[in-house]
């Protein structure tokens, strides 16, 4: 990013670190909240039709523009999170999130990640939630997948390194630098981004089918597409494109059609954490600051 783009994100950031965002979403009621990862509301929306338990997608404001900001706003001192269990593939758990708060918090992505694909794969996300719900029997359930945050995983873009397996935002190349340098088209990448939203719906449909309770579909925040002269989700940033998110009801019935697969290790690994210089140095290279 040039230093006049710099400045003038930092412009929008100092201005979005000063502003209330938007509604939590434990001001809502739900019993299954499935968080898709920087899903745009339009998006969401325009392939509803297509998708058998989505009847209408509202739009609501988010608490973050970026997952660390979302975590931080949403889940941090929060009393109804002592009664939450989370599923997640998000990496920033590690860094914004007290374990020993939840009533469980189940990190996927520190023993579920692809290597080959560059992130976590819905199916490990959606096999550990059924588990949960299950097992624990929650009065709320979170859960947190990856897509359709690149990397898109049925049709990956050359040149997207997929995301950083260390509690960092990214890899250095990412669609969001590529259309930035114009090195791909905008419609290449929608259409990308388009097929993993649809791949992980398909997950979240065998989700519901092996869930009981009030679900909502939803997500942590949006995603730019040139708005505002701006790409991908950086945090503090008040653009509408990508504080609107999706909100759409569904309800969840065990079925018992699908039976978890996926056992976590013993003990869970312990994830690698940056230093906050590198993970500054990082950030501010891919434009996230």
């Amino acid at each position: 990013m040039s230093r006049l783009g710099t400045a003038y994100l930092r412009a929008l950031q100092a201005v979005g670190r000063r502003l209330d965002y938007g509604t939590s979403v434990f001001e809502r009621e739900w019993d299954v909240l499935v968080v898709l990862d920087a899903c745009r509301a339009d998006v969401l929306r325009a392939v509803a039709p297509d998708v058998a338990f989505l009847d209408g997608v509202e739009a609501v404001r988010s608490v973050g523009s970026s997952s660390s900001e979302w975590l931080e706003n949403t889940f941090l001192d929060h009393p109804e999170t002592g009664r939450t269990v989370m599923v997640t593939g998000n990496t920033w758990t590690d860094r914004y999130l007290d374990a020993d708060a939840f009533a469980a918090l189940d990190e996927v992505w520190k023993y579920a990640w692809d290597d080959d694909r560059g992130t976590v794969p819905a199916a490990a996300v959606t096999d550990r939630a059924i588990a949960a719900a299950r097992e624990r029997d929650p009065d709320r359930l979170v859960v947190h997948y990856m897509q359709p945050h690149h990397p898109f995983v049925p049709d990956p873009i050359a040149g997207d390194d997929g995301i950083a397996r260390t509690g960092s935002h990214s890899n250095t190349a990412n669609p969001w630098v590529l259309l930035r340098r114009g090195e791909v088209r905008t419609e290449r990448v929608w259409a990308a981004y388009e097929a993993n939203l649809r791949y992980v719906l398909d997950e979240v449909a065998a989700l519901l089918d092996n869930v009981d309770g009030r679900a909502v579909v939803t997500a942590d925040h949006g995603n730019l597409f040139g708005e505002w002269g701006l790409y991908g989700h950086p945090m503090y940033t008040p653009v509408p494109a990508l504080l609107t998110v999706p909100w759409a009801e569904a309800t969840g019935v065990d079925r018992a059609g699908r039976t978890p697969s996926l056992d976590p290790p013993e003990p869970l690994p312990i994830s690698r954490v940056y230093g906050a210089d590198s993970d500054r140095d990082r950030l501010d290279a891919l434009g996230y600051l």
